[in-house]
């Protein structure tokens, strides 16, 4: 890591859920939280608790050089909402394959 970055991952425990227009697109009570410095706690999500089907795969990728390389997935009416990991670094290796939505959509309670 940078001096000064640092990231952890722990299990959460929280209720965790994304509605889109009235649609549940996520729903889970074990998310994996992200908290990486200079950024809101992430919630990365088991793929069994996202609706999957309603996610058309987006041809956008970035690059996070403490995570890895991201994939991206599309709502209809949302463009490269949701991202997740396939190969993340092994200092965040739990994350591999779950999905993480803008914080703007996440609820959690």
């Amino acid at each position: 890591m940078a001096r000064g970055h640092t990231i952890t991952v722990e299990q959460g425990t929280e209720h965790v859920r994304v509605v889109r227009d009235g649609q549940v697109v996520a729903d889970s009570r074990r998310p994996l939280l992200l908290h990486e410095t200079g950024l809101p706690v992430r919630y990365y999500l088991p793929p069994e608790d996202v609706r999957t089907e309603l996610l058309s795969p987006s041809d956008t990728t970035t690059h996070c050089p403490f995570k890895g390389d991201a994939s991206y997935w599309s709502l209809p009416d949302a463009p490269d909402l949701v991202w997740a990991y396939p190969e993340p670094k092994d200092e965040v290796a739990e994350i591999k394959d779950h999905f993480c939505f803008y914080e703007t959509e996440v609820v959690a309670s």
